[in-house]
């Protein structure tokens, strides 16, 4: 993946050119300027002497990244939070302090026998630990890029898609056989909220008669055209636990399918060429967002397997925690599996467990105590049998696994903390470390259980602003109160680790931060008013930062290795282009990446 990996060369300058040239000739009048530009020039004059003596070295395994601005680079470690300058050796953070300070303890130290190259971020531009996404679904992502259904703004407009992608592409076109795949339709934002139909896709003459599967928003609906359903038939009669068939008058599948019952609809399985294909995608946008980490929300034994063949490579481009994917129906692993801890050169770790407690809001399947405000009929589902769900936390926690549990309704919520509760008993909760995904609704009572059980809020601000404007009608006046409670979770002692949910919403992390800090879309509104959707729950800056790399990584178990600008840790951060800690909010979506650096080298950009 050359495309990926933007590499430094052999033998890097001394001191990178500055966006502003100084003349050499002139030295700077500040008082400071001059005591930094005299260091500068005196480790100059050191390392051209060593060079004429010694011959030419490699230096890219050690170099200082420095701000001429000030403390520009944002550590998130609370003894030293913000400093001028980090020094890299060996893919490690070894130093961080003024240019000054860092330059006495290098020669002190004398790494390498040769003086230290430092290279200069652009005077508005900032450094970052790097960034993770902590829920998020690698070849998901990857599929959806291939084939993105989120231009469709009704179901007519979605038909079309479907329609000009079969067109668009000759192999597709010429074989009524091949299964299209597609993702990213969302009803709610339709004029008229409806559930698709296959007849829909059938009434296209291009369409008809082809297998097709398009993945909702979500993730909890499938909608298929007739082949499709063909090809998977025959459907159960019953009801499905933890899922629903959606069905006519007669009772023949319409063509939507959501939560457990998407798992009746056969596809062909991945070939070796897919999974590098989507993997490579993904890849390639999350370094160019400066994400160096992402935990994927749902490792089947495909995808593990996949992920465990490029460790063993040496080819992972990224950080990946993985949460192993629960499935009721198969034999109990927890015993027997062994925990994958820092294989790749650290690059990748599977030592949790993804379970499923219910739906989602936005298709309804979401567990609530109450019906649903625009749905009386209903108060959603459990996906798993409640038994079953505190006999699993049990067992996987006592095999020592980290249990993840998809939780979005209040109900869920509860019956999971119940679970944990349970199976915590004296257990030491921070080698454990459970997580509840998604923490979207809890009562009052429960916001304070998160942080009494020291249970970790996986959540996703992007969620908010998509949701906001449909979640009163679903939810009513009150019970939205508790709805995205990010402060009142984190001011009731609960650690929050930030994700996107990626690819329902964007993959972009700042998007995530400024919905955090605003609780308003990327237009500045919110169905609240400018202020933001209950602006009572924004976050500051500094805490929205922390959800992004040092509580990701302490809900990984990698707080001793990344999350920080931390001597000791590993040398994983980011450049940006304006200090999102300073500029007005409705600047911080205007923020580039500048550069993504992994174990020291830049793996997108350049510094």
């Amino acid at each position: 993946m050359s495309e990926l990996r933007k590499r430094t060369s052999n033998t890097p300058p001394l001191m990178e050119e500055a966006p502003t040239k100084t003349n050499v000739a002139q030295a700077p009048q500040n008082p400071t300027i001059t005591r930094n530009f005299v260091i500068l020039l005196s480790l100059a004059s050191s390392v051209a002497l060593w060079l004429c003596q010694s011959g030419p070295v490699a230096v890219t395994s050690s170099y200082a990244v420095c701000s001429r601005a000030g403390a520009k680079i944002y550590t998130v470690d609370d003894n030293n939070p913000a400093v001028q300058c980090l020094v890299v050796h060996d893919a490690f953070i070894v130093d961080t302090g003024s240019l000054e300070e860092i330059s006495a303890r290098w020669n002190a130290k004398n790494y390498s026998r040769f003086t230290l190259p430092v290279r200069y971020i652009g005077d508005e531009s900032i450094v970052v630990p790097g960034l993770s996404d902590s829920h998020a679904h690698i070849l998901e992502y990857g599929a959806s890029r291939q084939f993105s259904l989120e231009g469709g703004k009704s179901i007519k407009e979605t038909v079309a898609l479907v329609r000009d992608y079969i067109t668009a592409n000759p192999d597709i076109y010429s074989d009524t056989s091949k299964f299209i795949e597609g993702w990213g339709w969302d009803h709610t934002s339709w004029p008229v909220e409806e559930w698709p139909t296959a007849d829909a896709l059938d009434a296209d003459p291009v369409i008809r008669g082809r297998p097709v599967v398009l993945q909702s928003k979500d993730g909890h609906a499938l909608w298929t055209s007739k082949k499709a359903l063909d090809l998977s038939a025959p459907f159960p009669q019953v009801a499905v636990e933890g899922g629903v068939i959606l069905r006519d008058a007669i009772g023949n599948p319409t063509g939507v399918l959501l939560d457990n019952a998407q798992g009746l609809v056969k596809t062909p399985a991945l070939t070796e060429d897919d999974l590098r294909r989507r993997f490579a995608l993904t890849v390639r946008d999350a370094l160019s967002f400066g994400l160096t980490s992402i935990h994927d929300a749902g490792f089947s034994p495909v995808s593990l397997e996949f992920f465990k063949r490029q460790a063993a490579e040496g080819s992972l481009p990224i950080r990946i925690y993985g949460m192993q994917y629960f499935n009721e129906d198969g034999p109990y692993w927890g015993n027997i599996s062994k925990p994958i801890i820092n294989a790749g050169n650290g690059r990748l770790n599977a030592r949790s467990v993804k379970i499923f407690a219910d739906g989602a809001l936005r298709s309804g399947g979401a567990a609530l105590y109450e019906p649903y405000h625009d749905n009386p009929g209903t108060k959603g589902f459990m996906r798993l049998d409640e038994t079953v769900l505190r006999e699993v936390v049990h067992r996987y926690s006592n095999d020592g696994w980290q249990v993840n549990v998809h939780a979005i309704g209040d109900y869920a919520n509860r019956i999971v903390l119940d679970a944990f509760e349970a199976a915590l008993g004296n257990a030491n909760v921070s080698a454990l470390r459970p997580r509840l995904e998604h923490a979207q609704i809890l009562s009052k009572e429960d916001i304070a259980r998160v942080g009494k059980l020291g249970v970790i809020a996986s959540v996703q601000a992007a969620h908010a602003v998509s949701d906001m404007w449909y979640a009163e009608d679903r939810l009513g006046p009150e019970r939205v109160k508790g709805l995205y409670a990010f402060r009142s979770l984190l001011d009731h002692g609960a650690r929050l680790a930030f994700g996107s949910d990626f690819p329902v919403e964007g993959m972009n992390p700042l998007s995530g931060f400024y919905a955090a800090v605003t609780r308003l879309d990327p237009n500045g509104a919110s169905p609240k008013g400018p202020s933001g959707w209950f602006p009572e729950q924004r976050l500051t800056r500094q805490e929205a930062l922390r959800g992004m790399t040092i509580d990701a990584a302490y809900a990984s178990f990698t707080e001793d290795a990344l999350g920080s600008i931390t001597p000791g840790k590993r040398a994983d951060f980011v450049v940006l282009s304006q200090d999102i800690m300073r500029v007005t909010v409705d600047q911080i979506l205007k923020t580039k990446v500048q550069a993504t650096i992994i174990d020291g080298e830049p793996v997108y950009g350049s510094i």
